[in-house]
């Protein structure tokens, strides 16, 4: 595996830890961040987005996805500057930006380690799995695991 996708793979146990806590104690988690409490279902659903976008992390890392590795350095980049926008308005308090501080890490040790696969630092098959049948697109990924007719 790639440090590029065990950067990613990191990141997911992250969203996948997240995720948990906000369905089981998402006013645990709430609190933290100077948030009310909240008896919604809202916090739950997002704790379950955040356990969908760890799967498909996880599953993007172990197939070596260059690709989805780019989309979500660029994603994680994203997030921050609305949380940064969120907290200057005084739509949310400062312990928000917690979150941003972990994405822009998560990102920049993505990206760094991208860049070196890309500089030659790394071998470039080491972006793509090690065995030769690991697939190199997302297509190939679907089509590996997709049940054919009669099985």
């Amino acid at each position: 595996m790639s440090p590029a996708a065990k950067s990613l793979v990191v990141f997911a146990v992250y969203l996948f830890v997240l995720g948990l806590a906000l369905i089981i104690v998402p006013n645990a988690i709430l609190g933290l961040f100077g948030f009310p409490p909240t008896s919604e279902v809202w916090i739950r659903i997002i704790g379950v987005v955040a356990l969908n976008l760890a799967y498909y992390s996880f599953r993007a890392a172990r197939a070596g996805l260059v690709p989805f590795f780019r989309w979500s350095v660029h994603g994680r980049l994203i997030a921050p500057a609305f949380f940064a926008s969120f907290v200057a308005l005084g739509l949310a308090r400062w312990p928000l930006l917690i979150f941003a501080l972990v994405d822009v890490a998560a990102a920049t040790w993505t990206y760094l380690a991208l860049r070196a696969e890309r500089a030659g630092a790394l071998p470039l098959a080491a972006s793509r799995g090690t065995s030769p049948s690991s697939p190199r697109s997302i297509r190939e990924e679907m089509e590996r695991n997709v049940p054919t007719a009669g099985s």
